[in-house]
Protein backbone atom coordinates (compact mmCIF):
# COMPACT_ATOMS: atom_id res chain seq x y z
CA UNK A 1 0.00 0.00 0.00
CA UNK A 2 1.20 3.49 -0.81
CA UNK A 3 0.81 5.09 2.65
CA UNK A 4 0.92 8.64 1.23
CA UNK A 5 -1.84 8.01 -1.29
CA UNK A 6 -4.90 8.52 0.98
CA UNK A 7 -3.70 12.04 1.82
CA UNK A 8 -4.09 13.09 -1.81
CA UNK A 9 -7.16 11.13 -2.93
CA UNK A 10 -10.62 12.52 -2.25
CA UNK A 11 -13.04 11.59 -5.03
CA UNK A 12 -14.08 8.66 -7.20
CA UNK A 13 -12.20 10.31 -10.04
CA UNK A 14 -9.05 10.44 -7.91
CA UNK A 15 -9.29 6.74 -7.09
CA UNK A 16 -9.87 5.82 -10.72
CA UNK A 17 -6.83 7.74 -11.89
CA UNK A 18 -4.71 6.21 -9.14
CA UNK A 19 -5.90 2.68 -9.93
CA UNK A 20 -5.22 3.02 -13.66
CA UNK A 21 -1.71 4.28 -12.89
CA UNK A 22 -1.00 1.42 -10.47
CA UNK A 23 -2.33 -1.22 -12.85
CA UNK A 24 -0.39 0.17 -15.79
CA UNK A 25 2.79 0.52 -13.76
CA UNK A 26 2.47 -3.08 -12.56
CA UNK A 27 1.81 -4.32 -16.12
CA UNK A 28 -1.20 -6.34 -15.07
CA UNK A 29 -2.90 -8.64 -17.56
CA UNK A 30 -6.61 -8.20 -18.23
CA UNK A 31 -8.43 -11.19 -19.64
CA UNK A 32 -11.12 -12.10 -17.15
CA UNK A 33 -14.01 -9.87 -18.11
CA UNK A 34 -12.34 -6.45 -18.28
CA UNK A 35 -10.22 -5.54 -21.26
CA UNK A 36 -8.09 -2.68 -19.95
CA UNK A 37 -6.65 -0.99 -16.87
CA UNK A 38 -9.46 1.58 -17.07
CA UNK A 39 -12.22 -1.05 -17.20
CA UNK A 40 -10.69 -2.96 -14.32
CA UNK A 41 -10.24 0.19 -12.25
CA UNK A 42 -13.81 1.31 -12.85
CA UNK A 43 -15.18 -2.08 -11.87
CA UNK A 44 -13.14 -2.41 -8.67
CA UNK A 45 -13.81 1.16 -7.53
CA UNK A 46 -17.55 0.94 -8.15
CA UNK A 47 -17.75 -2.48 -6.51
CA UNK A 48 -15.83 -1.34 -3.45
CA UNK A 49 -18.06 1.73 -3.04
CA UNK A 50 -21.27 -0.29 -3.57
CA UNK A 51 -22.22 1.86 -6.55
CA UNK A 52 -24.08 0.72 -9.70
CA UNK A 53 -21.56 -0.83 -12.07
CA UNK A 54 -23.07 0.88 -15.12
CA UNK A 55 -23.31 4.37 -13.63
CA UNK A 56 -19.86 5.85 -13.20
CA UNK A 57 -20.41 9.38 -14.51
CA UNK A 58 -22.78 10.69 -11.79
CA UNK A 59 -20.33 9.80 -9.04
CA UNK A 60 -16.98 10.86 -10.49
CA UNK A 61 -16.61 13.98 -8.36
CA UNK A 62 -18.26 12.67 -5.22
CA UNK A 63 -16.01 13.12 -2.17
CA UNK A 64 -15.46 9.94 -0.22
CA UNK A 65 -15.24 9.04 3.43
CA UNK A 66 -11.80 8.02 4.75
CA UNK A 67 -12.97 4.46 5.34
CA UNK A 68 -14.28 4.24 1.75
CA UNK A 69 -10.94 5.41 0.39
CA UNK A 70 -9.03 2.95 2.57
CA UNK A 71 -11.25 0.03 1.55
CA UNK A 72 -10.95 0.82 -2.14
CA UNK A 73 -7.18 1.32 -1.99
CA UNK A 74 -6.82 -2.03 -0.27
CA UNK A 75 -8.71 -3.72 -3.12
CA UNK A 76 -6.65 -1.92 -5.76
CA UNK A 77 -3.42 -2.92 -4.05
CA UNK A 78 -4.57 -6.54 -3.69
CA UNK A 79 -5.10 -6.69 -7.43
CA UNK A 80 -1.52 -5.53 -7.96
CA UNK A 81 0.28 -7.55 -5.30
CA UNK A 82 -1.56 -10.87 -5.68
CA UNK A 83 -2.12 -10.72 -9.47
CA UNK A 84 -5.43 -12.45 -8.83
CA UNK A 85 -8.21 -11.79 -11.35
CA UNK A 86 -10.59 -9.16 -10.04
CA UNK A 87 -13.40 -11.71 -9.91
CA UNK A 88 -11.58 -13.66 -7.20
CA UNK A 89 -11.09 -10.51 -5.13
CA UNK A 90 -14.76 -9.51 -5.36
CA UNK A 91 -16.11 -13.09 -5.54
CA UNK A 92 -18.38 -12.22 -8.41
CA UNK A 93 -18.34 -12.41 -12.19
CA UNK A 94 -20.77 -11.11 -14.78
CA UNK A 95 -21.99 -12.52 -18.08
CA UNK A 96 -24.09 -9.72 -19.50
CA UNK A 97 -26.70 -8.85 -16.86
CA UNK A 98 -26.19 -12.12 -14.98
CA UNK A 99 -24.09 -12.14 -11.81
CA UNK A 100 -22.40 -15.31 -10.51
CA UNK A 101 -20.51 -16.17 -7.36
CA UNK A 102 -16.94 -17.31 -8.04
CA UNK A 103 -13.84 -18.24 -6.10
CA UNK A 104 -10.60 -20.01 -6.92
CA UNK A 105 -12.29 -23.40 -7.12
CA UNK A 106 -13.60 -22.47 -10.58
CA UNK A 107 -12.37 -20.74 -13.69
CA UNK A 108 -13.59 -17.15 -13.99
CA UNK A 109 -16.69 -17.28 -16.23
CA UNK A 110 -16.07 -15.96 -19.73
CA UNK A 111 -17.80 -17.59 -22.64
CA UNK A 112 -19.02 -16.54 -26.05
CA UNK A 113 -21.81 -19.07 -25.67
CA UNK A 114 -23.45 -16.73 -23.15
CA UNK A 115 -23.97 -14.09 -25.83
CA UNK A 116 -25.29 -16.66 -28.34
CA UNK A 117 -28.17 -17.94 -26.20
CA UNK A 118 -30.84 -18.11 -27.40
CA UNK A 119 -31.16 -15.94 -30.53
CA UNK A 120 -28.09 -17.17 -32.44
CA UNK A 121 -29.41 -20.73 -32.25
CA UNK A 122 -32.85 -19.90 -33.64
CA UNK A 123 -32.12 -21.23 -37.15
CA UNK A 124 -31.69 -24.66 -35.52
CA UNK A 125 -33.96 -24.25 -32.48
CA UNK A 126 -36.85 -22.14 -33.74
CA UNK A 127 -38.80 -22.03 -30.50
CA UNK A 128 -37.28 -22.11 -26.99
CA UNK A 129 -40.13 -24.32 -25.78
CA UNK A 130 -38.83 -27.09 -28.06
CA UNK A 131 -35.87 -27.57 -25.73
CA UNK A 132 -37.07 -29.94 -23.03
CA UNK A 133 -33.71 -31.29 -21.95
CA UNK A 134 -30.28 -29.65 -22.13
CA UNK A 135 -26.77 -30.59 -21.04
CA UNK A 136 -23.85 -28.37 -20.05
CA UNK A 137 -20.53 -30.24 -20.18
CA UNK A 138 -17.66 -28.89 -18.04
CA UNK A 139 -20.04 -26.57 -16.22
CA UNK A 140 -17.55 -25.01 -13.80
CA UNK A 141 -19.40 -22.28 -11.88
CA UNK A 142 -22.68 -23.41 -13.44
CA UNK A 143 -23.11 -20.11 -15.29
CA UNK A 144 -23.98 -21.58 -18.69
CA UNK A 145 -26.30 -24.16 -17.17
CA UNK A 146 -28.16 -21.34 -15.45
CA UNK A 147 -28.37 -19.38 -18.70
CA UNK A 148 -29.76 -22.48 -20.42
CA UNK A 149 -32.48 -22.68 -17.78
CA UNK A 150 -33.18 -18.95 -18.07
CA UNK A 151 -33.42 -18.89 -21.87
CA UNK A 152 -35.20 -22.23 -22.28
CA UNK A 153 -37.87 -22.11 -19.56
CA UNK A 154 -39.31 -25.53 -20.38
CA UNK A 155 -35.95 -27.29 -20.17
CA UNK A 156 -34.55 -29.51 -17.48
CA UNK A 157 -30.79 -28.98 -17.43
CA UNK A 158 -28.02 -31.39 -16.48
CA UNK A 159 -24.68 -29.78 -15.64
CA UNK A 160 -21.61 -31.97 -15.26
CA UNK A 161 -18.05 -31.39 -14.18
CA UNK A 162 -15.10 -33.55 -13.19
CA UNK A 163 -14.34 -31.25 -10.25
CA UNK A 164 -16.36 -31.65 -7.06
CA UNK A 165 -15.02 -28.26 -5.96
CA UNK A 166 -16.43 -26.63 -9.08
CA UNK A 167 -19.80 -28.26 -8.51
CA UNK A 168 -19.87 -26.85 -4.96
CA UNK A 169 -19.56 -23.36 -6.44
CA UNK A 170 -22.14 -24.18 -9.11
CA UNK A 171 -24.55 -25.24 -6.36
CA UNK A 172 -24.28 -21.77 -4.80
CA UNK A 173 -25.20 -20.14 -8.11
CA UNK A 174 -28.02 -22.54 -8.88
CA UNK A 175 -29.46 -21.79 -5.44
CA UNK A 176 -29.05 -18.04 -5.94
CA UNK A 177 -31.18 -18.26 -9.08
CA UNK A 178 -33.75 -20.57 -7.47
CA UNK A 179 -33.16 -23.29 -10.05
CA UNK A 180 -32.59 -26.29 -7.79
CA UNK A 181 -35.61 -28.08 -9.29
CA UNK A 182 -34.50 -27.57 -12.90
CA UNK A 183 -30.69 -27.74 -12.90
CA UNK A 184 -29.15 -31.04 -11.85
CA UNK A 185 -25.45 -30.95 -10.93
CA UNK A 186 -23.55 -34.18 -11.54
CA UNK A 187 -19.92 -35.15 -10.89
CA UNK A 188 -18.85 -36.67 -14.17
CA UNK A 189 -16.01 -37.09 -16.62
CA UNK A 190 -17.92 -35.71 -19.60
CA UNK A 191 -20.80 -38.07 -20.47
CA UNK A 192 -20.03 -40.70 -17.83
CA UNK A 193 -22.84 -39.81 -15.42
CA UNK A 194 -25.52 -39.35 -18.09
CA UNK A 195 -25.38 -42.72 -19.81
CA UNK A 196 -28.77 -43.45 -21.37
CA UNK A 197 -29.88 -39.81 -21.29
CA UNK A 198 -30.66 -37.75 -24.39
CA UNK A 199 -30.90 -34.01 -24.97
CA UNK A 200 -32.25 -31.47 -27.40
CA UNK A 201 -29.26 -29.17 -26.82
CA UNK A 202 -25.74 -29.87 -25.57
CA UNK A 203 -23.34 -27.01 -24.92
CA UNK A 204 -19.77 -26.99 -23.66
CA UNK A 205 -17.03 -24.49 -22.90
CA UNK A 206 -14.36 -27.11 -22.17
CA UNK A 207 -10.65 -26.61 -21.43
CA UNK A 208 -9.04 -25.75 -24.78
CA UNK A 209 -5.68 -24.06 -24.18
CA UNK A 210 -2.83 -25.84 -25.97
CA UNK A 211 0.26 -26.91 -24.04
CA UNK A 212 2.64 -24.16 -25.28
CA UNK A 213 0.05 -21.51 -24.39
CA UNK A 214 -0.52 -23.01 -20.94
CA UNK A 215 3.21 -22.78 -20.29
CA UNK A 216 3.20 -19.10 -21.28
CA UNK A 217 0.06 -17.95 -19.46
CA UNK A 218 0.23 -14.64 -17.57
CA UNK A 219 0.33 -14.89 -13.79
CA UNK A 220 -3.37 -14.01 -13.46
CA UNK A 221 -4.34 -17.31 -15.10
CA UNK A 222 -2.21 -19.35 -12.71
CA UNK A 223 -4.75 -18.66 -9.96
CA UNK A 224 -7.37 -20.58 -11.93
CA UNK A 225 -7.74 -24.38 -11.65
CA UNK A 226 -5.26 -25.96 -14.07
CA UNK A 227 -7.82 -28.65 -14.84
CA UNK A 228 -10.06 -26.00 -16.39
CA UNK A 229 -7.49 -24.57 -18.81
CA UNK A 230 -5.41 -27.07 -20.77
CA UNK A 231 -6.48 -30.11 -22.78
CA UNK A 232 -3.51 -31.90 -24.29
CA UNK A 233 -0.80 -30.74 -26.63
CA UNK A 234 -3.13 -28.99 -29.09
CA UNK A 235 -5.83 -28.08 -26.55
CA UNK A 236 -8.46 -30.24 -28.21
CA UNK A 237 -8.37 -33.58 -26.39
CA UNK A 238 -11.70 -32.99 -24.67
CA UNK A 239 -13.27 -31.39 -27.74
CA UNK A 240 -12.50 -34.48 -29.81
CA UNK A 241 -14.20 -36.73 -27.26
CA UNK A 242 -17.27 -34.50 -27.30
CA UNK A 243 -17.48 -34.46 -31.11
CA UNK A 244 -17.04 -38.21 -31.41
CA UNK A 245 -19.52 -39.06 -28.63
CA UNK A 246 -22.24 -36.41 -28.60
CA UNK A 247 -24.56 -37.99 -31.18
CA UNK A 248 -25.29 -40.80 -28.72
CA UNK A 249 -26.79 -38.23 -26.35
CA UNK A 250 -28.66 -36.01 -28.79
CA UNK A 251 -32.32 -36.38 -29.72
CA UNK A 252 -33.30 -36.26 -33.42
CA UNK A 253 -32.60 -32.71 -34.64
CA UNK A 254 -30.59 -32.10 -31.48
CA UNK A 255 -27.81 -29.50 -31.52
CA UNK A 256 -24.24 -29.46 -30.17
CA UNK A 257 -22.53 -26.11 -29.44
CA UNK A 258 -18.88 -26.01 -28.34
CA UNK A 259 -16.43 -23.17 -27.68
CA UNK A 260 -12.80 -23.82 -28.63
CA UNK A 261 -10.97 -20.49 -28.41
CA UNK A 262 -8.52 -19.83 -31.23
CA UNK A 263 -8.31 -23.47 -32.35
CA UNK A 264 -10.47 -23.41 -35.49
CA UNK A 265 -7.51 -23.78 -37.86
CA UNK A 266 -6.32 -26.81 -35.88
CA UNK A 267 -9.68 -28.48 -35.46
CA UNK A 268 -11.20 -28.32 -38.94
CA UNK A 269 -8.48 -30.31 -40.76
CA UNK A 270 -8.90 -33.11 -38.23
CA UNK A 271 -12.55 -33.59 -39.27
CA UNK A 272 -12.78 -33.02 -43.04
CA UNK A 273 -16.02 -35.02 -43.09
CA UNK A 274 -17.79 -32.47 -40.86
CA UNK A 275 -19.21 -29.17 -42.07
CA UNK A 276 -18.86 -27.03 -38.97
CA UNK A 277 -21.13 -24.04 -38.56
CA UNK A 278 -19.13 -21.23 -36.92
CA UNK A 279 -21.34 -18.85 -34.99
CA UNK A 280 -20.77 -15.09 -35.05
CA UNK A 281 -19.59 -13.67 -31.71
CA UNK A 282 -18.44 -10.27 -30.56
CA UNK A 283 -14.86 -11.30 -31.41
CA UNK A 284 -15.51 -13.04 -34.71
CA UNK A 285 -16.76 -16.33 -36.11
CA UNK A 286 -13.90 -18.65 -35.21
CA UNK A 287 -14.56 -19.44 -31.57
CA UNK A 288 -17.80 -21.43 -31.27
CA UNK A 289 -19.00 -24.19 -33.58
CA UNK A 290 -22.38 -25.84 -34.00
CA UNK A 291 -23.11 -29.34 -35.27
CA UNK A 292 -26.40 -31.21 -35.47
CA UNK A 293 -26.99 -34.81 -34.51
CA UNK A 294 -27.68 -35.62 -38.14
CA UNK A 295 -24.34 -34.15 -39.25
CA UNK A 296 -22.49 -36.16 -36.64
CA UNK A 297 -24.23 -39.38 -37.63
CA UNK A 298 -23.63 -38.80 -41.34
CA UNK A 299 -19.94 -38.35 -40.59
CA UNK A 300 -19.90 -41.67 -38.74
CA UNK A 301 -19.83 -40.39 -35.18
Amino acid sequence: MFTAAPQHLFTVRDLLRFAVSRFSEAKLFFGHGNGSAWDEAAYLVLHSLHLPLQQLEPFLDARLLPEEIARTLALIEARVTTRKPAAYLTQEAWLGPYRFYVDERVIVPRSFIAELLPTALEPWIEYPELVHRALDLCTGSGCLAILLAEHYPDAEVDAVDLSEDALAVAAINVCDYGLEQRVRLLPSDLFGAVEGESYDLIISNPPYVDAPSVAALPQEYLHEPELALGSGEDGLDITRIIIETASQYLNPHGVLVVEIGHNRAVLEPQYPELEFTWLDTSSGDGFVFLLTREQLLEAGF
